[in-house]
């Protein structure tokens, strides 16, 4: 298993996420009502596919060994950037959380922040993906020992394995496709 390529494919998905986040958003500027159970689902996918499984296994192995292995630049780019995205992606998500809670309990002008968050965290990743998708998975794929690549594949593996069994990849991966069913087509 070559993790880097397994996460530029899991890239994908959360690309694929972002695209009916932004279309869910549009229904509300068209005046139509919150689907929170749809919203609901939406942040579950979020939490949990792209920053609990994929993240999980960026922050894990890949940028752990990256910072260990590659000194003061790797370090650099994966605490002051990398990092701090996903901590922003994760505010974001909270933000949105609360609200679409006040959206339900009656606060209308929520719904700006319901879009201003879920709209925000589509760009946020957008632009993430792209950076590690064209710089940092290169920059750790060329400069990491062989030896350590061979052993972020096989924790890669062990960690897919787990989150199969769990049935963590199907479950997402027919959720992503019911919701762009629903907003995407």
């Amino acid at each position: 298993m070559n993790s880097i390529d397994l996460m530029v494919e899991e890239h994908k998905y959360a690309t694929r996420m972002l695209k009916v986040i932004r279309s869910a958003c549009y229904t509300i500027f068209q005046g139509k009502e919150i689907d929170y159970e749809d919203f609901g689902k939406m942040i579950d996918f979020v939490r949990s596919y792209v920053d609990k499984h994929h993240h999980g296994k960026e922050e894990k192995l890949l940028f752990k060994e990256m910072q260990n292995h590659l000194g003061k630049i790797a370090d650099n780019l994966i605490t002051h950037g990398m990092l701090v995205e996903h901590d922003l992606g994760r505010l974001y998500m909270s933000d949105l959380e609360e609200a679409l809670e006040r959206v339900k309990n009656g606060d209308e002008e929520s719904k700006l922040d319901v879009i201003s968050n879920a709209v925000g965290y589509t760009h946020l990743l957008t632009r993430h993906i792209a950076k590690e998708d064209e710089v940092v998975y290169s920059f750790g794929a060329k400069n990491l020992p062989q030896e350590i690549i061979e052993e972020i594949n096989k924790k890669t593996e062990a960690f897919e394995k787990e989150a199969e069994d769990k049935g963590t990849q199907a479950y997402y991966k027919t959720m992503l496709e019911e919701l762009e069913s629903k907003y995407c087509s």
